[in-house]
């Protein structure tokens, strides 16, 4: 094939520019992801062997578009490039070689939930008021310190005087201690351990700088301090080094995305060659001036401007109603003219909003229409509890050292092992340094559990036998094996109710995909399996080509595209949010601002933007007034419902903004908050409405608490627990 066939002039350049430094500024749907792959393509018609090329990117999702091209273009030797996500491959890295600063290779990887469940232990251990000392907002320091890699050491120096920095510190040491005790990584120590290990090896360092001669980065503005060093780390000794990215969808300034790496990429490499792909290939003419009137009011950016050969297309619809009720029934209603009318299928329209409370409304109006609708990023298929509980054997199996996965199974199913027994069991291990399995085996020297010795060694027994038949067993045969020992699906079944029978179906579905991974892999390893489930996100779960509504957040929507986009609630206040609007920092309006510039470019044919003049949050009515990002789109792109929807004048300068107040009305009425919750996290409650389902969160509200439930039937939804009258099973 001819590579450069069909390319623009700018594409056709990035693809031939193939030595030292590059800087692809790629706008929305300007064919980046082809322009990479032919890239890739180019390198190796002229002599670049596979072997030696590196292609980076943020999901799985867009890994594998990005290898099922490269595939299919280069052919063979296509499976010696590496194509992956930055996680997926400092696993590889580290698998091969962690053990040289002091892990075991067969370390876990923990997900969100095992941290939290990591963290309340390492709270209830250090004796603080998890009152103040809240388990996602101790994460979320950690977090932020690894990903501009500082260490527990670093942050108790940085803390100074500051007592609630110093108290943070002390989680930090104990919650790595910890980690380290279990052998196992979180996401972010992924990448903080390899740069530690390319830092701390030099020869393991010099490998991957001969193995990766040509380094291609995907969404560079997206990047992190860490990653921005695994990178340069990687692409020090050959500098061929090429990121492609957009600085105006930079939108991840919350999980520790840098801007200044995109901004400034100059500075770090003077060299380097600057293209821009502003050519756009998805979206109608009408829909990219909108985003560029937008866009444009931000300071902090590469100046560009989007433009297209396609149609002009339909203008922007706004259309504003009295309440959240009427703006979801109009959105609802639209889509089922679109249906009725052969428009479209339901799989090409999205509903997209700024926070995942603002679901609810869109969820009951679909259901009422009979409208298949799926949510990006209500409850991971890996974290219902079934799903949990097997893995949580596998993991056992594979790393014993994992203290979360055993003490979650070692009375599931109910053993008689009581909490007692545990607690005795957990000093046990930590007055003798061991870790909880090790002192399981030695049970029988730990005084007080004579009645419980026979039910542990039972287990032990049981554990100790699967992991001499890992070696014999396929991953598939040996889930299966546990699911019979353990009687697991044998209790669902004699419980003979809705809910059990959507358990064992989830139970099918991971035996399902535990196939399809074996399949699918060349070498399949129980650790790889667990590796491949750890790094699944919420957006690798889309199926293309299933017909459903999608409903997410603007945040999930990046890398996706719809021929019909809806964008709710777009008013002051609640997109940009009050805090963003009333703050000190511009450089939050202007992520905002970049925030609402992906959600219109995410739309091809027609793009509808709605709003609401008041609006239930948190059980006061709100007023606002219309997004200051609508009055930013020139007045010509946009049809109006009604023409009082919107001040004409307000049009005349698209930088014009409104005033910063937002105005509240008081409250119409009190929560009463409850004393105390008879179910946690985990539990099965029953709602008069919604049905049965599962407790996934329990926030502290202020005014009560708030209870995310993923109900069976109804999806996932937030409520006051002194309205919701959940009563658990």
């Amino acid at each position: 094939m001819n590579i450069l066939e069909d390319m623009n002039p700018q594409q056709k350049e990035a693809v031939q520019y193939t030595r030292g430094p590059l800087l692809i500024l790629a706008g929305a749907g300007s064919g980046k992801t082809r322009v990479l792959t032919h890239r890739i393509a180019y390198l190796i018609e002229n002599g670049v062997k596979p072997y030696h090329i590196m292609a980076i990117t943020f999901t799985n999702k867009a890994a594998q578009e990005m290898r099922d091209r490269v595939d299919q273009i280069v052919g063979f030797g296509s499976e010696s490039i590496w194509v992956s996500t930055f996680h997926s491959s400092c696993v590889r890295i580290l698998r091969r070689f962690i053990d040289r600063i002091g892990f075991l290779n067969s370390f876990t990887i923990y997900d969100t939930d095992d941290q939290k469940t990591l963290m309340k232990q390492v709270i209830k251990k250090l004796e603080l008021d998890p009152k103040i000392y809240k388990e996602r907002a101790l994460m979320s320091a950690i977090s932020s310190a690894k990903n501009e890699m500082i260490s527990p050491e670093q942050f108790e120096k940085n803390a100074g005087l500051d007592w609630n920095k110093k108290k943070i510190s002390q989680v930090y040491y104990e919650y790595q201690a910890e980690l380290k005790k279990n052998n196992a990584l979180d996401f972010d120590d992924l990448l903080v351990k390899t740069v530690e290990l390319f830092k701390q090896c030099q020869d393991v360092l010099e490998y991957y700088q001969d193995r990766f001669q040509y380094l291609m980065v995907d969404e560079y503005q997206d990047t992190n301090t860490v990653q921005f060093q695994f990178i340069n780390l990687l692409a020090a000794k050959n500098r061929n080094l090429c990121v492609v990215g957009d600085d105006d969808q930079s939108i991840y300034k919350f999980r520790g995305a840098n801007i200044r790496n995109i901004l400034e990429f100059e500075k770090s490499f003077p060299d380097a060659k600057v293209i821009k792909l502003e050519q756009n290939y998805r979206s109608t003419s009408n829909i990219l001036d909108a985003a560029n009137g937008v866009i444009s009011n931000n300071k902090g950016r590469k100046e560009k401007k989007l433009w297209t050969e396609n149609e002009k297309g339909a203008k922007i619809t706004f259309r504003k109603f009295q309440n959240g009720f009427e703006e979801a029934e109009y959105v609802t209603g639209e889509i089922s003219r679109k249906i009725r009318n052969g428009e479209c299928r339901y799989g090409d329209i999205a509903i997209l909003y700024r926070t995942n409370a603002q679901s609810r409304l869109f969820e009951e109006k679909l259901l009422i229409a009979n409208i298949p609708y799926k949510i990006v990023g209500s409850v991971n298929f890996y974290a219902r509890k079934e799903v949990k509980d097997l893995l949580s054997y596998l993991k056992t199996v594979d790393n014993a050292s994992d203290d979360l996965a055993v003490q979650r199974i070692i009375n599931v199913p109910k053993r008689g092992i009581g909490a007692t027994t545990i607690s005795r069991i957990q000093a046990h291990a930590a007055e003798s340094g061991t870790n909880f399995y090790g002192a399981l085996l030695e049970a029988q020297y730990i005084p007080g559990l004579s009645r419980s010795l026979s039910k542990i060694e039972s287990f032990t027994t049981f554990i100790q036998k699967l992991r001499t038949q890992v070696q014999y067993y396929s991953v598939k045969e040996l889930l299966e094996h546990i699911i019979e020992e353990t009687g697991y699906v044998k209790k669902l079944e004699a419980e003979d109710t809705d809910e059990a029978r959507a358990r064992i179906e989830n139970i099918d579905e991971l035996i399902s995909k535990v196939v399809t991974y074996e399949e699918e892999e060349e070498s399949p390893t129980l650790s790889g399996f667990l590796q491949e489930v750890a790094l699944v996100a919420d957006i690798d779960s889309i199926d293309s080509d299933s017909d459903f509504c999608l409903l997410m957040t603007l945040h999930s929507a990046k890398g996706l595209e719809f021929p019909y986009v809806f964008m709710a609630g777009m008013e002051d206040g609640i997109f940009p949010s009050y805090m963003t609007i009333t703050g000190d920092d511009p450089d939050e309006l202007e992520e905002e601002r970049r925030l609402c510039y992906v959600g219109i470019t995410r739309a091809k044919k027609e793009l509808v933007m709605t709003a609401a003049s008041q609006r239930m949050i948190r059980g006061e009515t709100q007023y606002n007034k219309v997004s200051r990002f609508v009055h930013e789109i020139p007045r010509e792109l946009v049809e109006l419902g009604r023409e009082k929807d919107l001040d004409r004048d307000a049009f005349v300068n698209p930088r014009q903004r409104f005033s910063n107040n937002v105005s509240f009305k008081p409250r119409q009425f009190t929560v009463t908050r409850l004393e105390h919750l008879e179910y946690n996290v985990g539990d099965t409650v029953r709602h008069t409405k919604f049905g049965v389902g599962e407790v996934t969160d329990i926030a502290d509200g202020g005014k009560d608490y708030e209870v995310t439930v993923h109900f069976d039937h109804a999806g996932v939804k937030k409520m006051f627990a002194s309205f919701a009258k959940l009563k658990k099973i």
